[in-house]
C-alpha cells in the first residue's frame, strides 16, 4: 500500500479548518476541505494529524497520532475523496478505543462528513 500525502505545514491545517466541514466521533475528529480545482497538487487525498494537550503528555499525544496515522492509512486508501484534504484530531478515547472501533469511526466520519456536502450542494 502506497503512503498517504501529509498535511505539514500550518497555513495547510488552518484552510482544512477554515470550510467547517467535519465530524465528531467519539475516538477522533475528522476535518474535511476540497482543494482548489486549479491547485497544482496530485489529486490523491491528503492527511494530517494533530493531538491537543487535553489528550495528555508528550508521550500520550504521539501515541494517539501513531494510532490515527495507522487507522488513516488503513481507511483512507479506499474511502477518501480525490482532491480533499483531512484532519484527524485526537481525542481523550482515541488512546482507549478499541481500533476497530476507530475504524469504524474514521469511516463513518469520512461518509458523513461526505454526505453534508452532498446535501448543501443539492439544496
Amino acid at each position: 500500500m502506497t503512503a498517504v500525502a501529509r498535511l505539514k505545514r500550518r497555513p495547510e491545517f488552518l484552510a482544512v479548518a477554515a470550510q467547517r466541514r467535519r465530524w465528531v466521533a467519539p475516538g477522533l475528529i475528522l476535518q474535511a476541505a476540497r482543494r482548489p480545482e486549479d491547485s497544482d497538487l496530485p489529486p490523491a487525498p491528503r492527511i494530517g494529524f494533530t493531538a491537543s494537550r487535553k489528550v495528555g503528555i508528550a508521550v500520550a499525544r504521539n501515541r494517539a497520532r501513531r494510532r490515527l496515522r495507522e487507522a488513516a492509512e488503513a481507511v483512507l486508501p479506499k474511502a477518501g475523496r480525490p482532491g480533499f484534504d483531512y484532519v484527524l484530531i485526537a481525542r481523550g478515547e482515541t488512546l482507549t478505543r478499541g481500533f476497530a472501533d476507530l475504524l469504524a469511526d474514521l469511516e463513518t466520519a469520512l461518509r458523513r462528513v461526505h454526505a453534508e456536502r452532498r446535501k448543501a450542494g443539492a439544496a
